[in-house]
């Protein structure tokens, strides 16, 4: 049988990436990765491995060092680096969303500043839109940046960011009244910040402080942090695109490829946790055979493997259509949501397939079981997800009355 998730239609050089990254999880990331996790370690020696890919630099364009790759492949190895440990793959799309926002609205300075050394992995990046209150309100952001002469002071609190303590670059979304009176509308008036600072925790520059790791049910090894902006002061050329204003538009397109990179870590985590589950089920036995001939265990094979093709076909097409200059904040949407959805359940019911022993911290499928739920919030939730869907569904489908 072929293996499930299969994509048509790849180059040579695509097929390539995919086969060394495969290896490279198969070798390196998954005979470690429940360890690591239980220790809550930081993967260092897998991220120089990574790095070493050059996967830091996939999509970044070849003029600045990178390998001018499309989002369909950086997700396909997205999907395979989930598949072996989500975490990894969180480290991975920080650093992409905000490569990707830099080569999409950075001036020329700003990208030739920070991607050639965001190819290599030496700048690593990570982005910051949520406060403590806010939710899923972004509008709702009382982060400030003010400008003082030539440089902008930032004060306010933001929450969950991933990479925050191994980062030396944070694109941070604050507002800025500057030039918007009031009235404005709250899109309108917020701006994207890139913020330098040492790698670590504590007072990694004057005015910014990174305090430690929050403590996560799942998701562990990847630092998530607050970050702590107490007259941060820093250039006015460090304002992302050079101009006021635009930085909700910003973090939006970022996040919009941050959906489509969600989607593929909850195919990737749905993967191993059929393939997890179909060889526990033939291992197993009772009343004489394995458990896999039993057919309740076959049908529930059949829904898993069913449901990790259908989110793979999703996925593809979303990061596809991406690709092709079009808008995909629909298919993104929907491949966010129904690849976490799925992710979910498929991890359960592997959990299920591996009875007592699913609930022990010795077999794999535990930890798939504690990483999962991330996927239900991580760049929207489904809830979100279905607004977008259902108001780009209307556009669509306009009542011509």
């Amino acid at each position: 049988m072929s293996r499930l998730a299969q994509t048509a239609g790849l180059t040579d050089v695509q097929q390539e990436i995919l086969s060394t990254v495969r290896d490279f999880v198969d070798k390196e990331i998954i005979p470690v990765a429940t360890q690591l996790e239980h220790r809550d370690e930081y993967p260092t020696e897998i991220v120089e491995g990574l790095k070493e890919l050059g996967l830091f630099g996939l999509m970044i364009p070849e003029e600045y060092g990178g390998l001018g790759e499309s989002l369909l492949t950086y997700a396909l190895c997205v999907e395979e680096i989930a598949r072996g440990w989500m975490s990894v793959s969180g480290i991975i799309n920080t650093h992409f969303i905000v490569a990707y926002m830099l080569k999409q609205h950075g001036t020329q300075e700003q990208k030739d500043t920070f991607l050639p050394r965001m190819a290599l992995g030496e700048v690593r990046g990570a982005f910051s839109m949520s406060e403590p209150a806010l939710g899923s309100d972004v509008s709702a952001i009382s982060s400030k940046g003010v400008r003082d002469g030539e440089e902008y002071v930032l004060n306010g609190q933001k929450m969950w960011l991933t990479n925050g303590g191994t980062s030396t670059l944070v694109a941070v979304l604050c507002r800025s009244d500057e030039g918007h009176p009031e009235g404005t509308a709250p899109h309108k008036s917020m701006t994207t910040f890139l913020v330098e600072k040492e790698a670590g925790f504590g007072e990694v520059r004057p005015g910014l402080t990174i305090p430690g790791k929050i403590d996560k049910m799942g998701y562990k090894g990847v630092d998530t942090t607050e970050l702590i902006m107490d007259g941060l002061r820093i250039p006015a050329n460090r304002v992302l695109g050079g101009t006021t204003g635009r930085g909700f538009y910003q973090m939006m397109d970022g996040v919009e490829v941050g959906r489509v990179n969600v989607a593929a870590r909850g195919c990737g985590v749905a993967q191993r946790a059929f393939e997890l589950g179909v060889s526990y089920a033939q291992q197993r036995q009772t009343f004489g055979k394995p458990i896999a001939q039993h057919q309740a265990i076959q049908f529930k094979l059949a829904e898993m493997a069913t449901k990790v093709e259908a989110a793979h076909a999703m996925m593809v097409n979303a990061a596809r259509k991406k690709d092709s200059g079009e808008r995909n904040d629909l298919e993104a949407g929907m491949a966010k949501y129904l690849a976490s959805e799925y992710c979910k359940e498929v991890v359960e019911d592997a959990f299920r397939i591996h009875g007592g022993y699913g609930f022990s911290k010795e077999y794999e499928i535990e930890r798939l079981y504690r990483e999962a739920p991330m996927l239900l919030i991580g760049e929207g939730t489904a809830e979100i997800q279905k607004m977008i869907i259902g108001r780009r569904l209307l556009e669509e489908y306009r009542f011509q009355g």
